[in-house]
């Protein structure tokens, strides 16, 4: 039998991209869709999101460090003198003042890795290691002794996301291994591929003999039209989401900016505030 599976990741909120990639999965004849986490922030998706990947057959869906970033801050795990930890935090209650309590408990209960079977093939799926969800392990230029730490069981294929660098290549024993990359952040240290900031998929296909197909999509998209609707609903950090988009530059480290950023707007008392009325209070 065989199988044309959508390997999907890091959303990080960009609902149009994610709405063209989709699109795109159709031309393909894709008959199974697994995502690698990282669905929303930094960007306003939200529902949506969720509503998006509901109507298509999702049998395998792994958590990511942003969900996990997101829990950490309903469990109070923030470091309040920290400008990364108020920008992620901000962002947390962007998302609980729109997303459903279903898909809030729906993130809670992901698993941080699965292992499918398909046909004769054994595949370990998860955002990045299988035990964690964060970390520069698996950077596309590491050593080849970080990516065998993949094959902790006999798997034939590890897939896995986080770097948003679409990849393939081999462990020491020759398994494979596949990073989709990434829908709504694409990244480039060298110059001239970063300017490039389609949103990028990949698509596996299996049939009865094996892997048949590894093939690497990226989808253009309307950058604009997500930059309006992040507008629209008021998004925090505006400023630091038109440049992600208009230019592939995150600033999620960039404490200097952040704490300007916080100040400027008083998010440190604004979250605060928020959640101990509405989840830190309830502990």
């Amino acid at each position: 039998m065989k199988h044309r599976i959508a390997l999907l990741a890091d959303v990080h909120g960009n609902t149009t991209a994610l709405e063209a990639v989709v699109e795109d999965t159709k031309q393909e004849g894709v008959t199974d869709y697994w995502f690698l986490g990282d669905l929303i922030m930094p960007g306003p998706g939200a529902n949506e999101l969720f509503d998006i990947l509901n109507c298509f057959n999702i049998t395998t869906y792994v958590k990511g460090n942003w969900e996990d970033s997101f829990l950490d801050i309903l469990n109070k795990k923030i470091d309040f003198d920290n400008a990364t930890d108020i920008y992620v935090s901000r962002l947390a209650q962007y998302q609980c003042e729109h997303l459903a309590e279903h898909h809030i408990q729906l993130i809670k209960n992901l698993p941080l890795h699965v292992t499918k079977q398909v046909n004769h093939l054994s595949i370990s799926i998860s955002h990045h290691l299988q035990n964690k969800s964060y970390g520069g392990d698996l950077w596309p230029t590491n050593f080849q002794e970080n990516f065998d730490q993949l094959f902790d069981q006999d798997y034939d294929i590890a897939i896995y996301a986080h770097t948003h660098h679409q990849l393939l290549r081999y462990s020491s024993n020759d398994q494979l291994i596949i990073n989709p990359g990434t829908i709504g952040q694409p990244f480039y240290k060298w110059d001239n591929l970063h300017s490039d900031q389609r949103a990028q998929y990949a698509i596996l296909e299996i049939d009865d003999n094996g892997i048949a197909e590894v093939k690497f999509k990226k989808v253009s998209y309307d950058i604009e039209k997500e930059l309006k609707n992040a507008i629209h609903k008021e998004l925090p950090y505006i400023e630091l989401y038109r440049e992600l988009l208009e230019t592939g530059k995150a600033n999620t480290h960039n404490l200097e900016r952040l704490q300007q950023l916080n100040d400027t707007y008083y998010y440190k008392d604004e979250i605060i505030a928020f959640f101990e009325k509405n989840y830190w209070s309830k502990k």
